[in-house]
């Protein structure tokens, strides 16, 4: 009902305003924003539980916002994207403004597009979209089981099909990989990306990679990422951007992977945390810890499958367990998704699953090859009109 009467109230007020679509200047804080926009600082940040004064620090540079303004250019409602799934709301109700979190309205597109390789996979991906987030997920994707420089040769041909979201008609959000295949020496070579959120061969092997596919040997997955959920008691929109392995007091934590410890300490509802960096901008976190490891302190490297900590209940936890979280320039990503190594072959029930999968996707391959299906890209006017009152037309909607 909330979010319907903020709905009519956008609707009733954009006739006469004006929508403006900025991103977030780099190096800005939230706070610096507030002033710069003479906005008041103590209802919209300071009288915030702390939960929410951390969720303004997840504003990242180069993203998308938007501000309304009415007749008298008066800021009357602005919308700021946390990540894909849920953005900061500030409106002006009455003579105060309000602050709340609500989720992102958007659309998922499944998108795909064949090529020819003539240079590297990376350098035609991003010729022919223009997109480097493109570029680096099919690269990474096989990273660990192919040569491209020894064994790519020119005409050989390569697959991809994705998930994209968009909001307001503009891409936004990393893309899901589903599945990819690229042809090296009349051999196709398959990447899947399962039910279980995984990836897998076409042999149902989970695709090896950097990561291990737990940090906590044995233990189940309690609660998954996600960016957007609603807490049962605190009754709003909060994300959980780990995943969380339930496991008894005391269970050996290992490093997901080898890198440096950068942080071995107390920090906030984390409780005891230890953060790993690694190559390529990833950082990896454990929270809620009961001890550490005699000699795990920062600036120790550590290796992958190393023991650093032990399960606990320390900071805002419920029970014992870990929060594992994976970060690639300090940007929350799910630990699921990422290439990881393991042992782990798809055995039963769950391999003839993922078999009818891989059929799907395959046959969708084989279409997309058939068709040479091209990458299309979204043709976007810098002027959106989607009410109109007389004739005139607001410029743009929020959501």
């Amino acid at each position: 009902m909330r979010q319907f009467l903020i709905f009519l109230l956008l609707l009733t007020s954009l006739f006469g305003s004006k929508v403006e679509t900025f991103r977030w200047a780099n190096g800005e804080s939230y706070l610096v924003f507030l002033e710069r926009n003479n906005l008041p600082v103590k209802p919209l940040y300071y009288n915030l539980d702390k939960d929410d004064q951390l969720l303004t620090e997840e504003m990242r540079a180069g993203i998308h916002c938007h501000m309304l303004r009415d007749e008298k250019q008066n800021i009357k409602q602005i919308l700021l994207p946390l990540n894909d799934e849920l953005q900061l709301h500030i409106y002006r109700d009455k003579n105060s403004y309000s602050f709340e979190v609500i989720p992102i309205i958007s659309t998922t597109k499944t998108e795909a597009f064949t090529l020819n390789i003539s240079h590297s996979p990376y350098y035609d991906i991003i010729k022919a979209t223009g997109s480097k987030k493109l570029a680096e997920i099919f690269v990474s994707s096989f990273k660990y089981s192919l040569n491209f420089k020894r064994d790519l040769r020119k005409g050989d041909t390569l697959v991809m099909i994705y998930d994209q979201k968009y909001r307001l008609g503009r891409a936004f959000s990393m893309p899901i990989l589903q599945v990819a295949m690229i042809e090296m020496k009349k051999k196709q070579h398959y990447i899947y990306l399962n039910s279980d959120d995984r990836f897998y061969d076409e042999n149902a092997n989970e695709v090896e990679g950097f990561l291990l596919a737990s940090p906590v040997r044995g233990a189940r997955i309690s609660s998954r990422f996600t960016k957007r959920r609603f807490h049962p008691i605190l009754k709003r929109w909060k994300a959980h951007l780990g995943v969380d392995y339930a496991a008894g007091r005391g269970t050996p934590v290992v490093a997901a992977g080898s890198g440096r410890v950068s942080h071995a300490g107390i920090l906030g509802a984390y409780g005891n945390l230890i953060k790993i960096s690694h190559n390529d901008g990833y950082e990896t976190r454990y929270a809620h810890l009961k001890s550490f490891r005699r000699g795990v302190t920062r600036g120790k490297y550590v290796k992958k499958g190393q023991t650093i900590g032990y399960v606990g209940n320390t900071g805002r936890s419920t029970g014992p367990h870990l929060h594992f979280e994976l970060r690639k320039d300090n940007v929350a990503t799910n630990p699921l998704r990422v290439v990881q190594v393991t042992t782990k072959k798809l055995k039963g029930h769950e391999k003839e699953a993922f078999l009818k999968l891989k059929k799907n996707y395959n046959e969708s391959i084989e279409l997309h090859l058939k068709n040479k299906t091209k990458f299309v890209k979204l043709s976007i006017p810098d002027t959106t009109c989607y009410f109109y009152n007389g004739g005139e037309c607001a410029q743009d909607r929020l959501y």
